[in-house]
């Protein structure tokens, strides 16, 4: 078991987990948002009650998809939010982001609401261009603002950033992990710019084919 961070200063930081609503299938992969949950809770030292987040989930009832946003409190208090599934992009561009991630900050590896640096890349984003994606101190690929990256090599090697490197266990990347499909291997800009394909992905949106745009190299003046 990981051992326990010290959490912010901050009576409002929470865990999060997002995920997608089907009215006819549910959640997918609900037993990895709470997997993940409960790790993070133990590791920052937070209440958490299993039952109380399954029930939580389980409860979910709508006719259309939704975009769903659970936290979790330090004394184990849950909020759920829900809002309409935003529409699938057919591709994703992005960006390499100014500022840099650094590996060794624990905090990157749960999904919390210590999320500045990730909204003012966002907020910062030139027009037409979907997401920023973050290199650590040692110029190592880490993740993108809401999403992992993976590549596919021209060998067809499916390979994702590990989390030594400054990333989130996001749920999907985990699935796929799982699943035998993708494995954990550092990567720099010299592997996007080989890659044969790049995905952008995430528990809500799944896997999205992702554009390195032509404006990568001039990011710094926007961020």
């Amino acid at each position: 078991m990981e051992n326990q961070i010290c959490p912010p200063d901050d009576p409002d930081f929470r865990l999060i987990e997002t995920f997608g609503y089907c009215p006819d299938q549910g959640i997918a992969r609900a037993a990895l948002h709470v997997q993940r949950l409960q790790a993070s809770a133990a590791a920052l030292g937070f209440d958490f009650d299993r039952r109380a987040v399954v029930q939580q989930m389980q409860g979910l009832t709508s006719d259309v998809r939704l975009r769903c946003r659970l936290t979790l409190g330090r004394a184990g208090d849950l909020q759920l939010t829900t809002a309409p599934m935003p529409a699938k992009l057919e591709r994703m561009r992005f960006v390499i982001a100014a500022t840099r991630l650094h590996s060794d900050d624990a905090l990157l590896r749960h999904k919390t609401t210590r999320r500045e640096i990730f909204d003012r890349a966002r907020a910062a984003l030139p027009r037409g261009i979907d997401e920023a994606a973050f290199l650590n101190e040692r110029d190592e690929v880490c993740e993108g603002t809401i999403t992992n990256i993976v590549i596919t090599t021209h060998d067809g090697d499916q390979l994702t950033p590990p989390l030594t490197s400054g990333c989130l266990p996001g749920v999907y990347r985990q699935s796929q992990l799982n699943m035998g499909g993708l494995r954990e291997a550092v990567l720099t800009l010299a592997d996007l710019k080989q890659a044969h394909s790049i995905y952008l992905v995430n528990a809500l949106r799944g896997a999205t084919q992702a554009i390195w745009a032509p404006q990568c190299s001039q990011f710094a003046q926007f961020a």
